[in-house]
């Protein structure tokens, strides 16, 4: 399927690993050109070397997108170097978990400032451009702001936030030309879930390939998720396919949320 992506321009920030990694090849792959950042420059420019062998062009942002400066000069960036903005993907982000009342303030201030602070701030940044070229955003959110619980409430609070701006953003978009649509993606197979079996199998005293058979049970679902199963969902929402979905939450977890 021709998602007629090609020769647009996409921001995708925490490219450097799993998700957003898995987002920024999909989305070379489909002839776009990318700006792609995160904090470590190593991982960056190895996810560059792979896209330029393939023909693709891109840029390498590395920055702290939590800093209150720094998303507008991605944004900058990437004008100079492409021209246009036609996608942002708002991926960047991870949260703290653990007991409610151990948490620090810096712990709660750290897990807003970069996934929701930073989404803000570069979308604001690109929302111009955005405007020109009728393009959209894509919010990287989890599915822990649908459902909470009570090891994971920072980043049950920032997802919840991350959807409501969503559909906020969305509405503006109607009249402004911008499609805004948020995926939560569940258990996907990254170093972050490989942290959580392991800590699983050491509970249970089982191995680790026993932990991979047996979490997923435990959680109701019958398998973990893939980082590719996540960017083909952003490709499909990035592109004209997608032209009439405006503000949705898509859950991408194996059925593990099951609330309206």
């Amino acid at each position: 399927m021709d998602l007629e992506l090609a020769g647009k321009v996409a921001l995708v920030t925490g490219a450097s690993q799993g998700i957003g990694h898995a987002i920024a090849e999909r989305l070379a792959n489909e002839g776009m050109f990318v700006a792609i950042s995160a904090r470590n420059e190593s991982r960056l420019r190895e996810l560059a070397s792979s896209i330029e062998t393939g023909g693709g062009r891109v840029l390498v942002y590395p920055a702290d997108l939590s800093l209150g400066h720094t998303p507008a000069g991605f944004v900058a960036a990437a004008m100079q170097q492409f021209g246009r903005i036609d996608v942002v993907v708002n991926n960047a982000g991870a949260t703290k978990r653990g007991d409610f009342l151990a948490l620090t303030e810096q712990d709660w201030a750290d897990g807003f400032a970069l996934k929701f602070f930073g989404t803000v701030r570069l979308t604001r940044a690109a929302w111009p451009h955005l405007v020109a070229m009728r393009g959209c955003v894509v919010n990287i959110s989890g599915v822990g702001g649908r459902t909470g619980s009570a090891e994971f409430t920072i980043g049950g609070s920032v997802n919840a936030a991350m959807l409501n701006l969503t559909k906020s953003l969305a509405d503006r978009g109607v009249a402004d030309g911008v499609r805004v649509n948020a995926i939560n993606p569940g258990s996907i197979i990254t170093d972050r879930l490989t942290l959580r079996i392991r800590r699983f199998a050491t509970e249970k005293g089982i191995s680790m390939e026993q932990a991979e058979q047996l979490l997923p049970r435990e959680m109701g679902i019958s398998r973990f998720g893939t980082c590719a199963e996540i960017a083909d969902a952003v490709a499909f929402l990035a592109s004209t396919r997608a032209s009439y979905i405006q503000g949705a939450l898509l859950d991408i977890d194996g059925g593990l949320t099951r609330t309206l």
